[in-house]
C-alpha cells in the first residue's frame, strides 16, 4: 500500500468516526424528544462498531507510524552504504586515489561535498560509523601518525579515535561522541549543538567559535582547549576538567559550572557566566561577596 492509499484510508476512517458520533448525537435528541427508551440502548446498539472503528483508526496510525520509522532508517542505511562505497572506490582509485588529493582540488572537493551531504542526513550512531571511516582512511588527521589500532581496539572497543582530526565547520548536531578521543582535533566552528561528548578526551582541541549549546560534556577533558566565543549555553559540564581552558568571550549561561572550575580556565575574559552577567560584572559582585563576608 503506497503512502496515498494509506492517506485515504486514514480519511476515511476518521470520516467513519465522526458520522457514528453525529448519530449518537441525533439519536441523542430523538431519544430525548419522541421516544421513551432509555438512551443506553441505543447506545448499546452502536457502541462495538464505535470501539471497532476507533480501534481500526488507532492501529492504522501505529502502522503508518511504524512503517514511517522503518522506511526512515532504511533510507539512512542505504545513504551510509552508498557513501563508504563512493569513497572507498575514491580511495583506491590506481590514477587518482583519493588520499593523495590535495586541499582544494576538484577531487577533495566532491569528497568534503558528498560528506557534509551524508552527514546532514544521518543520525548521532551512523555519523559516528562516518567519521570513524574518515580518520581511519586519514582522510582527516592533520598528519599524525596512526595508533596502534590492534592494541587501541583491544583495551578501548568503544572509542571513536579522532586525535588531530580536522572537522572545522562540519555538522555534528546530536552526534555521539562520548568517550571519544579527539586530543588535538580541529573543531574551529563546528556544530555540536546537543552532542554527547560526555567523557571525551578534548586534550588541546580547538574548539572556537563551535555551537555547543546544550551538548553532554560531563567528565570531559577540556584541558588547554581553545573555547574562544564557543556557545556552551545550556550545556551540561558536570565535573569537566577546565584547566588552562580559554573560555574568552564564550557563553557558559545555563551551564551550572561551579567556581572552583572556573578558576582553572586560563581566560574568561568576555565571558558570558553562568548567571548572566558578563565576566567583569561578575568578578566585581564576587569580590564584593567576599569582602562582605570577611567583615561579617
Amino acid at each position: 500500500m503506497d503512502q496515498q492509499s494509506r492517506e485515504e484510508t486514514i480519511k476515511k476512517r476518521v470520516l467513519w468516526t465522526v458520522a457514528a458520533v453525529a448519530v449518537l448525537a441525533v439519536l441523542f435528541v430523538i431519544n430525548r424528544l419522541f421516544i421513551h427508551h432509555p438512551l443506553w440502548d441505543w447506545i448499546k446498539l452502536l457502541i462495538v462498531p464505535a470501539i471497532l472503528a476507533g480501534g481500526g483508526l488507532w492501529f492504522n496510525t501505529q502502522q503508518r507510524a511504524r512503517e514511517q520509522r522503518i522506511a526512515r532508517e532504511r533510507a539512512q542505511d542505504d545513504a551510509l552504504q552508498a557513501y563508504l562505497d563512493g569513497m572507498s572506490q575514491l580511495l583506491t582509485d590506481k590514477e587518482r586515489p583519493l588520499n593523495k588529493a590535495q586541499p582544494g582540488d576538484r577531487l577533495s572537493t566532491v569528497a568534503r561535498a558528498r560528506t557534509l551531504t551524508v552527514l546532514a542526513r544521518l543520525d548521532s550512531g551512523r555519523k559516528r560509523s562516518v567519521l570513524e571511516f574518515l580518520y581511519e582512511s586519514r582522510l582527516i588527521d592533520q598528519e599524525y601518525p596512526f595508533l596502534d589500532e590492534s592494541d587501541l581496539i583491544e583495551r578501548h572497543p568503544t572509542i571513536v579515535r579522532l586525535q588531530q582530526a580536522d572537522l572545522s565547520g562540519a555538522n555534528l548536531v546530536g552526534t555521539d561522541l562520548s568517550t571519544a578521543a579527539l586530543s588535538g582535533a580541529d573543531l574551529n566552528g563546528a556544530d555540536l549543538t546537543g552532542a554527547d561528548l560526555n567523557g571525551a578526551d578534548l586534550d588541546g582541541a580547538d574548539l572556537s567559535g563551535a555551537l555547543l549549546s546544550g551538548a553532554l560534556l560531563s567528565w570531559a577533558n577540556l584541558r588547554w582547549a581553545n573555547l574562544r566565543w564557543a556557545d556552551l549555553s545550556g550545556a551540561r559540564l558536570m565535573r569537566t576538567d577546565l584547566y588552562w581552558a580559554d573560555l574568552s568571550g564564550a557563553l557558559l549561561s545555563g551551564t551550572g559550572v561551579t567556581d572552583e572550575q572556573l578558576e582553572q580556565a586560563k581566560s574568561l575574559e568576555g565571558a558570558t557566566m553562568p548567571n548572566g552577567q558578563k565576566y567583569e560584572d561578575w568578578l566585581k559582585d564576587r569580590e564584593g561577596r567576599k569582602e562582605d563576608a570577611e567583615n561579617e
